[in-house]
């Protein structure tokens, strides 16, 4: 948090500490939604050991579950509630404890039930080993709950307690009702199966890694001898895990598979969900190069499909994601609109991403939003009154507006969001779309909220308003955001954060900080732009300038062609944008073209290298975390999603690599890695090391032990890698003025 301006007051300066604290919690953990009661005008949340409600409009605080009933029988301290769902009637409630960690999430871990009739807690899943249990939900009617268990479906009957096994097979690489690395990994994907309206079954996913090659990671640290530690991992050009669907009856667990047309390794199985108020299934299927999407309506009791909807893309479908994709609830589920029996869409066929109603009767598609821009994110849809209310910023790529149009088709988009704050805008509607929780932030503005009446969005009260808050707060504006248009007429967004006591009659060293790949932009208009969380102390003050640009490719709401252009070009078109932006930076009278620095993690990493590669006479100074070096080691739903399959475009895999330039380094360059990274592999940082040791390369390279993609674990880590990234940096590039 060194990063504040010395400048400001101590208070002022703690205040925004604890909001920053506040704000990485917040933005990135999936705790931005509100858990609304089903009726709507109440909320929950678990504060000191309990769970409580606040009544709105005045948030009247009410105890729904105390310390003293979380504690089981025979214990001294309450259960750590990490996560908590309703029975649909609302007289029971799973709560979700003694997490474990998989893959990015803690999604297993333990399950109690608190019955509010008999004021009883108990544990489910007894039987079955310590923190094992994923994604427990009760049925329907409430009387039973399901739940995966070591790769296999479990339903158990709550007043009885009896557990039984709807699957069997279930092994390492045979997993039914969860997915394996990749599916969570790229599509999202982590809760597995859905109940039926009835209560009766329960469809489920099973995925077949078995056909998967093992990548083997090692530990050497935690015993004597190294640990070998498999991994199903589909590289780029190997076929993707076997995926089918099944519904499992729960009178005799016997399991009826969907036949969904297709080679189940040469498809994937993205989304599944029972229609509201009936029986069948509606599946999207996507093929291995995911520029075609297909939509079935499936039979749960014959197996038989219908397709009622197709699309494709010339470069790839987006599978649109709502919401926060690293919530542990978050579930990839359709929109449906029931009183039309029709699902909202997101398509980019005419250009922009734009939303239709899609009718599962065979109706003709509705175009809901029109013009030239994106929708960015849906935020609720209000069937009865007619109404989407969805995020969108025709104006600027770095905000986010709310907006409401007619699910009809024949409105206007309205603005929503206030005029005057000008940011990031985000909302949690209540479920009955009367309240709302307002976010917002800006460059200056930290992380902010207030709850509004939708109908007029307003604040439940002055004090609690935005606008009040705001006038309170005494901090200035650090980040300048700007446009830059290179010679190739490409006009890209950026921010910048000058030095403390900018003189703009010297020169300035520059960092760039990159990503530049589909998956992520950087110029968002937020309170966290401009900062950089490796550096130990404060860029500014120091006398750096600090950059970043968003790049064709990256994806901001700029219209189908920007997202798309990069299509079989990463490496290059994102690269050669980023160079001929920072050329056009450094004609600034301000800049110092011989202190010119650049760093990024994972494709940011990769992007650093191609940079410090392929344009040394840009970058002299270079940090690379966690980069694809060769993008045939990285996994086949991105890497073929956006690229193309090797066996058939391989010069493109070559040409975008960064390891095909290595010998072209002339600058200082510090690699970093986890040897433990399950996501961008060690070997990475082995097949750079040979290259550049083979061309008599000097650089320095730190691997982290057994550290992982986001290298955090481990003591001392974070501040070792922090004072490592900092010094290197003013070894090789100096600050301050000159």
């Amino acid at each position: 948090m060194k990063q504040l301006r010395k400048s400001f007051t101590n208070k002022v300066n703690t205040f925004k500490i604890l909001f920053i604290i506040c704000v990485f919690s917040f933005h990135f953990s999936g705790k931005a939604q509100v858990n609304w009661t089903s009726n709507g005008d109440s909320y929950f949340k678990l504060e000191e050991h309990q769970l409580v409600t606040y009544t709105l409009p005045h948030h009247d605080v009410k105890t729904v579950i105390s310390k003293e009933q979380l504690t089981p029988a025979g214990k001294s301290e309450p259960l750590e509630v990490k996560h908590f769902s309703f029975s649909e009637d609302q007289q029971k409630i799973l709560l979700f404890t003694n997490t474990k960690k998989v893959w990015r999430l803690n999604t297993k871990g333990d399950y109690w039930v608190f019955n509010f009739k008999t004021n009883t807690l108990s544990q489910i899943g007894r039987t079955l080993p310590p923190s094992s249990l994923k994604f427990a939900k009760f049925s329907p009617d409430g009387n039973t709950i399901a739940y995966v268990s070591g790769n296999n479906l479990y339903s158990e009957d709550y007043a009885s307690g009896n557990i039984q096994a709807l699957t069997t097979d279930g092994t390492v690489s045979l997993i039914n009702g969860t997915f394996d690395w990749a599916y969570e990994e790229e599509f999202a994907c982590r809760d597995g199966f859905r109940w039926s309206p009835d209560s009766k079954s329960i469809a489920y996913w099973q995925i077949d890694a078995s056909a998967i090659k093992k990548f083997f990671m090692i530990n050497n640290t935690d015993s004597i001898y190294a640990q070998i530690i498999p991994l199903e991992y589909p590289k780029v050009g190997e076929s993707p895990s076997a995926c089918k669907v099944g519904v499992v009856n729960l009178s005799n667990a016997k399991t009826t598979w969907m036949d969904v047309p297709g080679d189940p390794s040469q498809n994937y199985l993205v989304r599944m969900e029972f229609i509201p108020r009936t029986n069948d299934l509606l599946i999207q299927q996507l093929n291995r190069k995911q520029n075609q999407s297909k939509l079935f309506i499936a039979d749960p009791l014959s197996g038989s499909t219908k397709m009622i909807q197709e699309e494709s893309d010339i470069a790839w479908v987006d599978l649109f994601q709502l919401g926060n994709t690293y919530a542990l609830d978050y579930i990839n589920n359709f929109s449906f609109i029931e009183e039309t029996n029709s699902i909202l869409w997101a398509s980019e066929k005419d250009g922009w991403r734009h939303l239709y109603k899609i009718s599962l009767e065979g109706k003709p598609e509705v175009l809901i939003t029109k013009g030239e821009f994106d929708v960015i994110d849906i935020k609720h849809i209000n069937s009865k009154e007619g109404y989407v209310y969805y995020l969108a910023s025709p104006d600027n790529a770095t905000q986010k507006y709310l907006y409401k149009t007619n699910l009809n088709g024949k409105g206007e988009n309205e603005l929503l969001s206030p005029k005057s704050l000008k940011g990031t805008h985000d909302y949690s509607f209540s479920s009955n779309g009367t309240y709302a929780q307002h976010t917002f932030t800006n460059h200056y503005t930290p992380f902010t909220r207030e709850f509004i009446t939708v109908a007029d969005h307003k604040a439940l009260s002055e004090k609690e308003s935005i606008a009040f808050q705001i006038n309170k707060l005494e901090v200035k504006p650090t980040t300048e955001f700007f446009r830059i248009k290179t010679a190739d007429d490409v006009e890209m967004d950026g921010w910048m954060v000058k030095p403390t006591n900018f003189d703009p009659t010297k020169k300035y060293p520059v960092v760039f900080f990159v990503y530049s790949e589909p998956a992520m932009t950087t110029v968002n208009d937020t309170f966290t732009a401009g900062r950089n969380r490796f550096y130990d102390g404060n860029m500014a003050d120091d006398g750096y300038l600090y950059i970043s640009l968003d790049n064709r490719g990256t994806p901001a709401p700029k219209g189908r062609e920007w997202r798309k252009s990069i299509y079989k070009k990463i490496g290059v078109i994102n690269i050669n944008d980023q160079a001929k932006a920072a050329q056009e930076i450094l004609k600034w009278d301000f800049v110092d073209a011989e202190r010119v620095a650049v760093w990024g993690h994972s494709g940011g990493g990769s992007a650093t290298l191609n940079l410090m590669f392929r344009y040394p006479e840009i970058y002299k100074t270079g940090i690379a975390l966690a980069a694809v070096a060769n993008q045939l080691t990285y996994d086949n739903i991105y890497q073929e999603r956006y690229m193309g399959l090797p066996q058939e475009n391989m010069e493109d895999f070559r040409v975008g690599s960064p390891i095909t330039y290595a010998k072209k380094l002339e600058g200082n360059l510090l690699y970093i890695h986890g040897t433990g990274d399950d996501n961008v592999h060690y070997q990475n940082a082995e097949l750079l090391l040979n290259e550049l040791i083979k061309y008599n390369k000097q650089f320095q390279f730190m691997p982290y032990p057994n550290r992982s993609h986001g290298i955090r674990e481990g003591e001392g880590t974070l501040k070792h890698l922090s004072t490592l990234y900092t010094n290197y940096l003013k070894l090789h590039c100096p600050p301050g003025g000159r």
